[in-house]
């Protein structure tokens, strides 16, 4: 069960600092970087990652893959802490562990696979075309929302080292890292690309208004009550995270909301994100409500705690170093299992992989996902 922040006292950032384990090394970026920069921003936590994990649903074989795997609904919190965990560890994390949650996502993804009803094809979530989705709409909406809701836009310089940080990330990735855009107009032109390919189905539809909410990221066993009194931020972050939207996915959603609504959410989310940008507590009390798997990997980076080797590598260098195949190539005979169970067997996936996870990523169980207290 999470802390509620009226609890944590106050403390100064060493003490909160004093809390936590360094980290074995810089991971894959360092304080240096852009991506630390804006990866650390509270817009990304409350606001970046919900707008990626919404949108991402208007690539049929991701809704398909989310749907059928049943995952989102049935605990939506600690799949919502998982995930954010797992983004943390690519930006922040020490580069053996995010190296090793890596390849353990290509097994957990082995179990991503099936028909899609939209399509009529398969969908397969370790294809390397939709990890590049996926990977790019995180990115792209953690930016988005620093944007529009936090500092403002980068320096052209330091967005050129953005994109090339985000193509870095990539290497832990199945997709292919050749096809990664470098540049805020390769990316426009990767979003016009697929937009033949997107789909406004009913379930991506009935996914991203089950999301778009932001209820389902508080902790399981929180009172009716407590979580009544979140309901106008959530209702006010929901009208922000919409007013990212380009017209056409908000068609696409059947989201109906207008020019004035979007401007009216700028001012107040833009001063709570200040607020919370000033006040290192505040930041990590939100984090550890929402996601509290993602604390103890965020949270030294956060703070300036320097790591045991204050290094930095690339995903490709850590991989090699670890004896672990790149992403694309790694598991298989897994991957070649998983698939003739499905399609030539007719049964479900197996679990293999997703147990495993939770070493790296976090419980599964909604009543104790891996709390860490402030």
């Amino acid at each position: 069960m999470s802390t509620p922040l009226g609890m944590l006292g106050i403390k100064s950032r060493k003490e909160l600092a004093a809390q936590f384990e360094p980290a074995a090394d810089y991971g894959f970026f360092g304080p240096d970087s852009v991506t630390w920069k804006v990866w650390s921003h509270p817009t990304s936590y409350i606001l970046g990652f919900a707008r990626a994990v919404t949108i991402e649903h208007f690539d049929p074989n991701l809704a398909a893959a989310v749907v059928q795997s049943g995952g989102v609904k049935y605990r939506p919190s600690t799949r919502y802490g998982r995930t954010l965990r797992y983004f943390g560890m690519v930006a922040f994390g020490a580069s053996e562990e995010t190296a090793r949650a890596a390849d353990v996502l290509v097994k957990v993804h082995s179990k991503a696979i099936g028909h899609d009803p939209v399509t009529g094809g398969e969908y397969d979530a370790n294809k390397p075309d939709s990890q590049l989705w996926i990977h790019i709409t995180a990115w792209h909406s953690i930016l988005k929302c620093y944007e529009e809701f936090g500092p403002g836009k980068l320096t052209p310089e330091e967005e050129d080292r953005y994109w090339a940080e985000c193509a870095r990330a990539a290497e832990l990735t199945t997709a292919d890292v050749a096809k990664v855009p470098r540049t805020r107009a390769e990316v426009h032109a990767y979003f016009e690309e697929w937009r033949p390919r997107l789909a406004g189905s009913e379930a991506a539809q009935d996914m991203i208004n089950f999301i778009l909410p932001l209820q389902v990221a508080l902790p399981a066993d929180m009172p009716e009550l407590r979580k009544l009194a979140f309901l106008p931020a959530t209702w006010l972050m929901r009208k922000a995270i919409i007013s990212t939207y380009p017209q056409h996915l908000r068609a696409l959603a059947g989201l109906h909301q207008g020019p004035l609504t979007d401007l009216a959410v700028k001012v107040p989310v833009r001063a709570l994100h200040l607020l919370l940008a000033s006040n290192m507590q505040a930041r990590l009390a939100l984090m550890n409500l929402l996601a509290p798997q993602a604390v103890p990997v965020a949270a030294p980076a956060m703070l300036g705690v320097e790591p045991l080797n204050p290094v930095t590598t690339t995903p490709r260098e850590a991989q090699a170093r670890l004896g672990l195949d790149v992403p694309s190539e790694a598991h298989p005979e897994m991957r070649a299992k998983q698939r003739r169970r499905v399609f030539a067997e007719g049964r479900s996936p197996s679990d293999e992989g997703l147990t495993e996870s939770q070493q790296f990523i976090g419980s599964m169980d909604v009543h104790n996902p891996a709390y860490v207290g402030l």
